[in-house]
């Protein structure tokens, strides 16, 4: 099981649909969800654009804070409360933005931070179909 995590992580759904011949690395992280070792965020972005798909950031950053000692655990905890966070389940990517370990009063906590991420094919976030009641002729219109 992968054990670091940092700024820049990407954990991916396991089952997630990718490109045809997009390899990633990756090991289990947390249940249904996976990290990848080989690429960050802008390699994977670069490889989705040339086969056509869309790497989707939504700007709200999702946190997290869980308290403990083991700090790899800790981690694996706050990310789990990350992912819980998220206000839909729909998305199939997260970018950890911010890892902070810090103790108040003697007690050790840490603090994480990610930004929900999206691979789908189509440039329409969460849209694998053309919308009911719009056509070539009203898009044009608009």
């Amino acid at each position: 099981m992968a054990q670091n995590i940092g700024i820049g992580a990407l954990l991916v759904k396991t089952g997630a649909i990718l490109p045809e011949g997009l390899l990633l690395e990756s090991d289990p992280y947390l249940k249904g969800w996976r990290l990848v070792e080989n690429l960050a965020s802008p390699g994977l972005d670069q490889k989705l654009c040339a086969t056509g798909w869309s790497f989707f950031f939504m700007a709200g950053e999702v946190t997290a804070m869980a308290f403990g000692s083991n700090s790899e655990e800790t981690i694996r905890r706050a990310v789990k409360k990350v992912i819980a966070n998220m206000k839909s389940d729909r998305f199939n990517c997260l970018e950890i933005s911010r890892v902070a370990r810090k103790s108040f009063l003697g007690l050790p906590y840490v603090t994480v931070a990610g930004h929900p991420r999206h691979i789908q094919e189509s440039m329409y976030l969460f849209h694998t179909e053309p919308l009911p009641g719009w056509n070539q002729a009203q898009l044009a219109a608009a």
